[in-house]
Formats: C-alpha cells, structure tokens, sequence
C-alpha cells in the first residue's frame, strides 16, 4: 500500500523518533542527578519555552485539519500533556533501570502500537475507525520479538 500525503511526512516521523529517543536519553540523565519528575518539570517548561519560540518564528500555516470557520476542539483534545508528562517521568525511571535506553524505547514503541491500534479499531479520539488485520496482530508479535532480543540477549 503506497502511503499517501507528503513525500517528507515518513522523514519527518522519522525525525521525530529520533528526537523522542534523544529526548530520553538526556532526561533521563538529568533524572538521574536529581529525580524523574524535577527532569520532566526541566523538559516540560524548556519544552514550552521552545515552542514559544517557534510559534515567533515560524510564519503561521493551516494544517488540513483547520478550516475557515472557527471550530472549539474537543475537551479531551488539550490533555494531550498528561500523558506526555507521564511519557517522560515514567521514561526517566526506565531508562535508568536494566532496561537501558533501547529496551525503554523498544517497549515504549510496542505500547504505542498496542495502543494505536486499540484506538484504530474504536475510532477513539476522532480516529477514522479501522477493523483489525492479521498483520497488525503479526507486526506487533515481531515487534515484542525485538524487544525481547534487545532486552533479554546481551
């Protein structure tokens, strides 16, 4: 199935993996000087600091999802940083666990999937609501796979 949008949206999501795992990793080193929730406290408010910047920065774009007509976003679609403060305190604690960085970020990955797929097949949070396939099941049982190896064999 050829994926449809920008040709620069995998790069991007790409990109933003790499960040996430970035972001991690150097979180979690400050958790361990101090504790997860000062680090995610330091993340969280560099974080809206740069994204201040940004918004001065950058010029003003509408996204697909934006129309001429002022539309109020759902309730729960501002909680999105209670998960994400979550992310980061509970990334903090893991990585500097046996886990280390990889095996965090591989379990970190399966429980997206999970969950993205979970959402999928409920059409939770406005998602277009999608049946579940053989090979999600296939492609999430890999990657358990791959955490396992990147966990258990050293």
């Amino acid at each position: 199935m050829m994926i449809r949008g920008r040709f620069s949206d995998p790069l991007l999501a790409l990109t933003a993996g790499a960040l996430l795992a970035l972001m991690i990793s150097v979180n979690s080193g400050l958790a361990s000087y101090n504790s997860p929730l000062f680090a995610s406290w330091v993340a969280h408010g560099i974080g809206a600091i740069a994204a201040w910047l940004l918004l001065q920065l950058l010029p003003f774009r509408r996204t697909p999802f934006s129309s001429a007509e002022a539309v109020a976003a759902p309730r729960w679609a501002y909680l999105g940083g209670i998960p994400g403060a979550l992310t980061v305190v509970v990334a903090a604690i893991t990585v500097n666990s046996p886990l280390a960085l990889s095996g965090s970020l591989a379990l970190m990955l399966t429980g997206q999937v999970l969950f993205g797929m979970l959402s999928d097949s409920r059409g939770w949070f406005g998602v277009i609501k999608r049946r579940l396939r053989a090979n999600d099941i296939i492609a999430t049982l890999l990657i358990l796979f791959g955490c396992a190896l990147l966990i258990f064999v050293r």
